[in-house]
């Protein structure tokens, strides 16, 4: 089950569509569903994260931890919201399109994939790019 919460803003209602998108993603990468909670937030809210449980002194946009047990995927998802609205400005992008961008992004974490090489970042935009595509089809 696909959970929302949020913490410090304004937001409090995700479109259904969304849920059905990111489940069908995670069917696409062969994986079964678990309990994914997405937690909405501030900057500040989840720089406190960053800094209380990856002792990490800076701002960001998403952080995932994973619960993942075999092929079923389950974690914790933050999301910063004003950082997405602040990345879709700097990269010329649509919000909303950046907004689906980081929460594939989460799941694609869960899902086994890594961004800290060129290589491993270059894979995950490829499938952060095929999925923002398929969003349409929902």
């Amino acid at each position: 089950m696909i959970n929302y919460f949020f913490e410090n803003i304004d937001l409090k209602k995700i479109d259904s569509n969304i849920s059905i998108w990111l489940e069908d993603l995670i069917l696409s990468e062969n994986k079964k569903l678990g309990d994914i909670n997405y937690i909405f937030c501030d900057d500040e809210y989840l720089l406190k994260v960053n800094q209380d449980y990856l002792d990490h002194d800076y701002y960001t946009d998403i952080i995932t931890f994973d619960y993942v047990k075999g092929k079923t995927i389950s974690g914790d998802i933050f999301v910063s919201l004003p950082r997405i609205l602040d990345n879709a400005s700097t990269l010329s992008q649509d919000s909303e399109k950046e907004f689906r961008r980081v929460l594939a992004h989460g799941i694609l974490h869960l899902c086994g994939y890594k961004d800290k090489t060129e290589e491993e970042e270059s894979t995950m935009r490829q499938k952060e790019d095929f999925y923002i595509t398929r969003y349409s089809n929902f």
